[in-house]
């Protein structure tokens, strides 16, 4: 009997896109203003254009890409609206849950430690769209530990979301990720020592600063 294992069995064709443009889209291969073909999209993924379409389709929903007929599709800028939308959303999640995190488990501690120091291993690569998935991972365990599961679902459903908008901001101020991490360790010290209107003042401030960014108070 052969020892030898099976080929792995690629996703669907249609899926493969989906996955090519969005992570392209999300780490900014694929830039806020560029238009896309789907001949382009079909050699770039080696797949013929009808699931590239049906691909397209799907990430039109998700608001990252507005179609055009016989043109393409064209990737969508993140607007002030939606940074505004994304931080208010994660303001009254994350304060409530930073709050009911206290007293944090050892646990939690060590994830949350552990998440920091990828970040600044990360930084000191110089790969912000590791940073930024790190970052994102950091706020989702702290939701997550708060035990409301509905509150989780909502806010994984702003993943996408503020995964595009953190690696935007660092592109544009490269200063941010240095000050970033000395806020999560400012609200993991915070919860630390049990201290939860300090860790919710810690993740006002640090959610904030993008909204403020947008009005022209960059901090």
């Amino acid at each position: 009997m052969s020892s030898a294992a099976a080929p792995a069995k690629q996703p669907p064709a249609a899926e493969r896109v989906y996955s090519h443009v969005k992570q392209a889209v999300l780490d900014r291969r694929y830039e806020g203003g560029t238009l896309l073909t789907e001949g382009d999209l079909a050699d770039a993924v080696g797949v013929s254009r009808t699931p590239v379409r049906e691909a397209l389709l799907r990430l039109e929903v998700e608001g990252l890409i507005k179609l055009y007929p016989k043109k393409g599709a064209l990737v969508l800028p993140v607007s002030a609206q939606e940074i505004g939308d994304v931080v208010e959303t994660r303001l009254l999640v994350e304060e409530h849950a930073v709050r009911k995190a206290v007293p944090a488990g050892p646990r939690l501690i060590q994830r949350l430690e552990e998440l920091l120091e990828e970040q600044r291993r990360f930084a000191a690569e110089g790969d912000l769209a590791a940073v930024a998935a790190s970052d994102r991972c950091f706020h989702a365990e702290i939701v997550r530990n708060a035990g409301n599961q509905i509150l989780e679902r909502l806010y994984d459903q702003l993943r996408d979301r503020q995964l595009r908008m953190g690696v935007a901001v660092m592109h544009a101020h490269p200063d941010r990720i240095a000050k970033n991490i000395t806020e999560h360790a400012e609200i993991l010290r915070a919860l630390r020592n049990g201290d939860a209107e300090a860790a919710a003042a810690a993740v006002h401030q640090h959610v904030s600063w993008v909204k403020n960014l947008v009005r022209g108070d960059e901090r």
